[in-house]
């Protein structure tokens, strides 16, 4: 099946390399040309802005979910298809999980790896089978990903969940990946018969 809402996360900073915001608008107008909408966290600066800017600018569609504390002139984005306001950040990220097929984390801070690794260790423990992918551009993510192998090689992971997520340094291939995703499962691991 189709996806149809994939939700973005990416960092919010203005202050980064400006191949990252190329970055961004590629994922927005990939996903606009797919049809798909973007659901990510309704701000304007950044690459949040990037990704809704080129999505919108592409003729797709952009919803936004964001928290009250965020709800301002200056971090709010005017132009999106639609805005949900929630009261704070736990409500924001369960609202993007709810209305999104799949999952994207492009480069970010803590803010962006604390999203990719709650819904990925949710996949992890069954709570969802939606495909989640990592942008991997220019390598910003190496660290990352040779970080997860060693912590399946010291036993902290298990193998199959090396499999819960897809990665790709460019945004078609990457969207390719999640739209061909099989959820590897291994959530059994967490379920106990006698529970």
């Amino acid at each position: 099946m189709p996806l149809q809402k994939i939700c973005v996360y990416c960092g919010s900073s203005d202050d980064v390399p400006a191949a990252y915001f190329q970055a961004a608008k590629a994922i927005g107008a990939a996903l606009a040309s797919r049809g798909c909408t973007l659901i990510y966290g309704g701000g304007s600066t950044g690459l949040m802005g990037a990704v809704a800017d080129a999505t919108l600018q592409h003729g797709g569609q952009a919803i936004g979910v964001i928290p009250e504390h965020f709800y301002t002139p200056k971090l709010r984005h005017e132009s999106l298809t639609q805005l949900e306001v929630v009261p704070d950040m736990h409500t924001r990220k369960a609202r993007m999980a709810e209305l999104a097929d799949a999952f994207i984390a492009l480069p970010g801070g803590y803010g962006t790896l604390e999203e990719f690794f709650e819904i990925l260790t949710w996949a992890q423990i069954g709570l969802h089978t939606k495909p989640i992918g990592l942008f991997n551009f220019q390598g910003y993510y190496d660290g990352l990903l040779a970080f997860i192998r060693h912590a399946r090689q010291e036993g902290f992971i298990f193998a199959e969940h090396e499999a819960l997520f897809v990665h790709a340094a460019a945004a078609e291939p990457l969207l390719d990946a999640l739209q061909a995703y099989q959820h590897p499962g291994g959530t059994e691991r967490w379920l106990r018969e006698d529970a």
